[in-house]
């Protein structure tokens, strides 16, 4: 009897501790540049992102529009790779390189056109109906078939591209307008071709990295040839970085086991580097993917490498050396957050880059909550030092082109944010930070050209779909499923981190009665919010709340929080 009583015992004990609601809270790990950032940055102001999107599109998407430099859009009429007619956005305002009557009006480019696609998406605009044009069909022509390489290109012409001043073959280039057309895809769905297209992009990165077999140390990958090539442009060991991406979220659509194989054997790829490679904008992607693939498919890889290689920059000599996360106080302002050179010119930061960054690392914390407060406290300054890339947002002293900012309508931002000026030191002499283009480098006789970055801009609908201000100053609701792409069934998240010391109230509204379960704690922190309702965040924390239907039943089935069947947790 006594045995038999504690064999009953025992089961009881294993089904329990397999179901019965068993909250574990999360250990913070810290990114240590993000520590060295304030944790209230100064001067303070956010942005309304999603406004300053929605803008953005109904400025660049004018046929009609007059003035000087304008339309910032035409159409190209050239069918490359497909018999229908495409548009291209400058780049730049002004540059001299682009137009209807340049180059035979085929030399705009697919990060600048997917990316403003992209955003508009984000903020809740159909690009596939308006104004007569279904504008997601027409980037399809960026889908290079004439050249062989089946997949997106930067250009609907590489060859037109280097002709009108265009780079020469450089890796991100060629792999970045991918991961872009997925998103895109997934936002803009239902358009006729596009499925083909994706399919046809997973199979050639599915191929390239089996080719590669680990070894990434390439300038650049001839999609054709099926080949490594190396050139003047160093190489670019985080390409594998976005082909992890694509086949992760080709393996979610798709279900093909193969290209589950080949996101895992990218970001295995990524992960044998011994220092950091981080080139332009691909490294973050592979964190996210790590974390995925640790959180859903039960892998363990090294996220914390992938973010201290992201933030404290690339350090290989024979890369591009000091790419990475500025943390920093230029003059009067904070400037921490933003993404580009740790070196030149005291630093150089893009406006581009630092809303990338967003993309793969908000929803990340979802799948690795350890890294919550960090994410937060980045978001927070990033958040706020790209304010000043808009020259209505920084004083006229410290920017180039004051005299004409009302040509960019207050939603095209200069390109970048330098510590000091290396173009015109008299102007400059004493003055930090600076706001200005690479204008310089392309057009010496006519800078003012060229400084007014649409191609950056474009992709400010990152920020507008994920900031959301709160009733407290400084603490952001940041959405954790706004770009967490291919995603599976979840309820809304949304990262929140308290800069301040002593606890803070934070309001909450909902359109049905909801809890709040937090994941950071694992537990619940708000119940039965009816329309409106509250939390406490502590000081110097950062919290993860799901929204879940109220009196949901909360599960615990190995490493995974469930409520009513759907992940919440996976800690």
């Amino acid at each position: 009897m006594n045995r038999k009583y504690l064999f009953w015992l025992l089961c009881c004990f294993v089904l329990a501790s397999c179901t019965t609601q068993t909250h574990t809270a999360v250990k913070e790990l810290k990114i240590s540049r993000v520590e060295s950032m304030p944790n209230q940055p100064q001067p303070y102001k956010m942005l309304d992102w999603h406004e300053k999107a929605v803008n953005f599109d109904e400025a660049i998407f004018d046929f009609d529009a007059t003035g000087e430099f304008r339309p910032f859009i035409w159409l190209d009429s050239a069918k490359r790779n497909l018999p229908q007619t495409t548009f291209g956005l400058y780049t730049v305002i002004g540059d001299v390189r682009q137009g209807p009557d340049k180059n035979n009006g085929e030399f705009h480019e697919a990060i600048n056109s997917l990316g403003a696609l992209m955003s508009a998406g984000l903020v809740g605009i159909d690009k596939r109906d308006q104004k007569g044009f279904n504008f997601v069909k027409m980037v399809q022509n960026y889908f290079n078939t004439e050249n062989g390489w089946n997949i997106m290109m930067n250009n609907t012409c590489p060859e037109v591209a280097l002709l009108g001043g265009g780079y020469g073959r450089d890796w991100w280039y060629d792999v970045f307008p991918n991961v872009l057309y997925y998103a895109v895809s997934e936002l803009q769905p239902n358009v006729e071709g596009a499925e083909a297209i994706q399919k046809t992009i997973a199979e050639q990165f599915f191929k390239a990295d089996s080719t590669l077999n680990g070894n990434y140390d390439y300038s650049y990958f001839d999609y054709a040839e099926m080949k490594g090539k190396r050139n003047q442009i160093p190489y670019q060991q985080d390409a594998a970085a976005g082909h992890a991406y694509v086949l992760y979220s080709a393996y979610q659509k798709f279900g093909d086991p193969r290209y589950l194989e080949g996101a895992k054997s990218a970001t295995e790829a990524l992960l044998s580097q011994k220092e950091s490679r981080f080139y332009e904008v691909l490294m973050p992607f592979g964190a996210y993917v790590a974390a995925r693939l640790n959180a859903e498919h039960g892998t363990n890889y090294d996220v914390s490498k992938i973010l201290d290689w992201t933030f404290d920059g690339c350090t290989a000599k024979n890369g591009r050396t000091g790419w990475g996360i500025i943390s920093d106080h230029w003059g009067d302002y904070d400037v921490s957050g933003i993404q580009g050179s740790l070196t030149q010119d005291g630093g150089y930061g893009f406006l581009m880059n630092t809303f990338d960054m967003a993309w793969p690392l908000v929803p990340m914390v979802r799948y690795e909550p350890k890294y919550a407060r960090s994410i937060g406290k980045w978001m927070l300054n990033a958040a706020n030092t790209s304010r000043l890339f808009y020259p209505y947002e920084i004083p006229d002293g410290n920017q180039y082109l004051p005299e004409n900012k009302s040509i960019t309508r207050n939603v095209i931002a200069y390109e970048g944010l330098k510590k000091v000026d290396a173009y015109d030191t008299e102007k400059f002499k004493g003055v930090t930070p600076v706001a200005l283009g690479d204008g310089p480098n392309w057009v010496v006789s006519q800078p003012k050209l060229s400084m007014f970055s649409i191609y950056g801009s474009a992709h400010s609908g990152i920020f507008g779909s994920i900031i959301k201000k709160t009733n407290v100053e400084k603490i952001l609701q940041l959405d954790c499923l706004a770009t967490d792409f291919y995603k599976n069934d979840s309820y809304p998240t949304y990262l929140y981190f308290n800069p301040y010391d002593e606890d803070k109230k934070i309001d909450y509204s909902s359109e049905s009665l909801v809890d709040l379960y937090d994941i950071v704690s694992g537990k619940i922190v708000a119940g039965k919010i009816d329309g409106t309702g509250s939390f406490l965040i502590e000081g110097n924390q950062a919290m993860v709340v799901v929204e879940i239907p109220a009196g949901s039943k909360i599960e615990r089935t190995k490493e995974k929080v469930t409520a009513n069947g759907i992940v919440i947790s996976f800690y």
